[in-house]
């Protein structure tokens, strides 16, 4: 079995802003296996914030070419042979469509033939900010994910809200919330009807929340990669919410919802910023999670060749499920 791994770099439709910086493109990782039989490919975003370059990943990858002696590659070996993160995911990902003879992932899945997802709202101006909210309302967007730091929170809400009225609103505050007022925060918010609040606070922190009063869900991201993180979680979020590229593959992310729900909590499934290829892998968790986060191939200029069809706020599948 031959494993290669590139790096790729899609330009996006608009620059891209977070509580941690602006970016204007998007560099990933595409790993190819082959067994001598047939390929699959796989993809993954390496973040820096969780120490991941584009280099050390496909070093990672690179290093499964080079097995011990009686060391077979499968996805049952890999969770073993790289720990938990986005070369993990590739591989693994890669793995399953091997495994399902690229028929991926409607044969061994139950998958709804259309699944809404967030679109997302990038860290700006009030008023950029409504622009941008206005625009993806025209386009059918239902449910409004508002990227937020820690300045302008309720200014930027409201504008949203504002020009937005119909649609279910989810803020993302990446880790930037550490040093305000929390409970008045999420009192100010409560009126504008926001479904979740993700990540207020940064990981290592999550424990404060526990004495904090909140109307509205809050939801572990930094905080949550794998099963292994959720006993810390409990009282401190009411949700989870599952990355392939933090968890290291479907293989994980699924055991990860399933004892994420055994515990109670809910479940959304997001992305790092991305191609199709990527988000096709976390469609067998979408179609179980409370909330969806998969629009990374719409911040992007051009996705890869026959992506997936988003129409008026989902992921349309035509109807084929398993």
């Amino acid at each position: 079995m031959k494993i290669n791994a590139v790096q790729e770099q899609f330009p996006l439709a608009r620059p891209f802003t977070i509580s941690r910086g602006t970016r204007t493109h998007q560099d990933v990782v595409t790993v190819t296996i082959n067994d001598g039989k047939t390929s699959a490919k796989g993809e993954c975003t390496p973040y820096p914030r969780y120490g991941e370059s584009i280099e050390s990943v496909i070093k990672q990858v690179h290093s499964l070419n080079s097995l011990p002696d009686g060391v077979e590659l499968n996805r049952e070996t890999l969770q073993q042979l790289l720990p938990a993160g986005a070369a993990r995911n590739a591989v693994d990902c890669a793995l399953w469509r091997l495994e399902l003879q690229q028929e991926f992932p409607y044969q061994a899945f139950d998958i709804e033939p259309e699944i809404v997802t967030a679109m997302t709202v990038s860290l700006d101006s009030p008023e950029k900010m409504a622009q941008q909210a206005k625009e993806l309302c025209k386009q059918g967007a239902r449910l409004l994910k508002i990227k937020l730091n820690n300045e302008q929170i309720i200014e930027r809400v409201n504008a949203v809200r504002t020009v937005a009225p119909g649609a279910e609103l989810i803020i993302d505050a990446n880790e930037a919330w550490g040093e305000i007022d929390l409970e008045n925060i999420f009192n100010q918010l409560s009126p504008f009807h926001i479904r979740m609040i993700e990540q207020p606070v940064p990981k290592g922190q999550d424990a404060q929340l526990l004495s904090i009063k909140h109307p509205i869900t809050l939801c572990a991201d930094e905080s949550c990669h794998t099963t292994d993180d959720l006993d810390e979680l409990i009282g401190c979020y009411e949700m989870i919410n599952i990355k392939l590229d933090k968890a290291g593959g479907l293989t994980e992310a699924l055991k990860l919802e399933a004892k994420a729900h055994q515990l109670g909590f809910k479940v959304m499934v997001g992305c790092m910023v991305g191609s199709s290829l990527a988000m096709e892998t976390a469609l067998p968790i979408a179609s179980k999670a409370d909330l969806v986060d998969l629009d990374g191939p719409l911040l992007l200029k051009k996705d890869r060749v026959n992506g997936l069809l988003y129409r008026q706020g989902a992921i349309q599948l035509n109807g084929v499920t398993a």
